[in-house]
């Protein structure tokens, strides 16, 4: 107001809110995302279903994947999506995790916040005690190698067990482990593990224990030609981006002919240009043509003739995986190819996969892309299985990457809550509540865990917080039998980046909703309340 008269600076319909008003609707929309998928955490969490505005459905219980899903509107609920995301890249499980942790801490600051604890005291005191966490998970880290086997496994078989294919659980544990071994590159003394080396087919029909790990690459393509051999041992691979076909001109061209014959020989150079470029590659001594190209009729005619077996249409990234596979090298000119620029595979061959003819190129010397070839018996069951199986690599390979792990089963988060107890009356101060409240959202996993598989999760903290005060640090749930027990013997284990990941991004993204006390949003175009959540109670 100046002089009386109001003046407008923001556009009219936008909406403000400000104070502890605007800090609370943002953790109220923050705690809502994670409470939608509380339920889904661990071994006995439950399935979500998502139907999409086309009605296609989606059913797992993969954090991220039931968040990308859902339609989210509000802009501090965005924020607990970009977590799941943030967590999934970087670790690729434990996004389930993250987002319950954000949730809690959230919870637990709301409550410092209505007893007038300042925002800025707690964000300090979250982020000395995420600092902390980190620290008690190196503490109680264990190391590990891509030799251990016994040990990955078991890893891999925790991911799997929170997942429907945990029916199969030894199966796809072993092969997560042999997918990790073999693309694992050693590099300075530490492991890379580069994913750009796995191909993932689907085939929506077999079992689930039909699901193998092939040494090789297998291309969604058939033969381009029914003469051609059905199987090429000891292949020798002529890897094209070239077509073999007679380029057509550049601009619109007239032939004029004066005699029939005429007509002949011009098709007779079509022919001869096409069996030069069959020779070519013939010369080189290769008996597998695959190209990204095309091939023309009568190029198939010659290849077949010639007893090769060709493939046409290769996506570009199946190529380079076949190049690493096999030794091959990417020819461009069929002027420059050579014997030298072949690669080597035991076996070509053409097998039917449910309806669909493949070509698998396997049997290379030193395999270094390889491919996972899923069967399941419905879309739906083969989306959920390779959910899962991603999940269990990239948890194998988090730990051949940092060469660490911790224990599973809530054991690991109960242990950071009881450090951080001791730790906060040493701080001191107002960061002091802080701190115990961060220990406080720990034991949120715990408890999800528990109510998930039905147990009271009042008698199981009792037990829990009862084995970590004296010493049994490995101590965590057991939800199949009901007991706090050794995870270690158990063989519930992670690795140590899925802890400290989803600590860190959930301490991130509590900090930063918390500091905001100002909310500005212009009129929803959707028609919804603007900033808040769309009518009809939708998240």
């Amino acid at each position: 107001m100046i002089g009386g008269q109001p003046i407008f600076i923001l556009k009219e319909g936008t909406k403000r809110e400000s104070g502890k008003d605007a800090m609370f609707e943002n953790i109220d929309a923050a705690k809502a995302i994670a409470t939608s998928i509380r339920s889904t955490l661990g071994p006995r969490g439950m399935d979500k279903m998502l139907v999409d505005s086309l009605g296609d459905i989606v059913i797992t219980n993969d954090g991220v994947t039931i968040l990308k899903e859902m339609d989210v509107e509000h802009p501090a609920a965005k924020m607990m999506v970009e977590v799941s995301k943030t967590q999934d890249s970087y670790v690729g499980d434990g996004t389930t995790t993250a987002v319950v942790i954000a949730g809690a801490l959230l919870d637990q600051a709301q409550g410092l916040v209505k007893q007038n604890v300042h925002p800025t005291v707690i964000t300090e005191g979250y982020k000395t005690a995420a600092a902390q966490a980190s620290r008690v998970l190196d503490e109680i880290s264990k190391p590990v190698s891509i030799k251990d086997k016994e040990v990955l496994i078991k890893m891999a078989k925790t991911s799997l067990n929170s997942k429907s294919a945990s029916v199969e659980k030894d199966l796809l544990g072993e092969i997560s482990y042999n997918a990790i071994k073999n693309i694992a590159e050693e590099r300075d003394g530490k492991y890379l593990v580069d994913f750009d080396n796995l191909q993932i087919i689907k085939k929506n029909s077999g079992e689930i224990d039909q699901t193998e790990l092939i040494d090789g690459i297998i291309l969604d393509k058939e033969k381009v030609h029914p003469n051609m051999p059905k199987v090429v041992k000891n292949a020798k691979i002529a890897l094209l981006d070239v077509a073999l076909e007679i380029k057509k001109p550049e601009f619109d061209t007239n032939l004029q002919i004066s005699d029939p014959s005429m007509i002949q020989k011009f098709l007779g150079q079509e022919e001869d240009v096409l069996r030069e470029m069959v020779d070519k590659i013939k010369a080189t001594g290769a008996n597998v043509v695959i190209t990204q190209k095309g091939i023309d009729d009568m190029a198939q005619h010659y290849l077949a003739k010639a007893g090769m077996y060709a493939v046409r249409r290769v996506k570009k990234s199946d190529v380079d995986k076949l190049a690493k596979a096999t030794g091959a090298a990417i020819v461009s000119s069929l002027e420059e190819i050579t014997a030298s620029d072949l690669g080597i595979a035991a076996t070509v061959e053409e097998r039917k996969v449910s309806d669909d003819y493949m070509t698998f190129v396997t049997g290379s010397k030193n395999p270094k892309a390889i491919s996972l070839l899923i069967r399941a018996g419905t879309d739906h069951v083969a989306d959920e299985i390779e959910r899962s199986l991603t999940d269990s690599l990239h948890v194998v390979a988090a730990a051949v990457e940092d060469g660490a792990y911790v224990t599973g089963g809530g054991s690991a988060a109960e242990e950071i809550a009881f450090n951080l107890r001791n730790y906060a009356s040493k701080v001191g101060g107002r960061q002091q509540l802080a701190i115990e409240k961060f220990a406080d959202a720990m034991e949120e996993i715990p408890r999800a865990l528990s109510e998930n598989a039905g147990l009271d999760p009042i008698d199981i903290l009792i037990k829990i917080r009862s084995e970590h005060a004296n010493g049994k640090k490995t101590y965590g749930i057991n939800v199949f039998s009901g007991n706090v027990e050794d995870m270690e013997k158990t063989g519930v284990i992670e690795p140590i980046r899925v802890g400290k990941q989803a600590v860190e991004a959930a301490t991130e993204a509590a900090v930063m909703i918390l500091r905001i006390d100002d909310v500005i949003a212009t009129k929803s175009s959707k028609g919804g309340s603007p900033g808040g959540m769309p009518q009809g109670g939708d998240y």
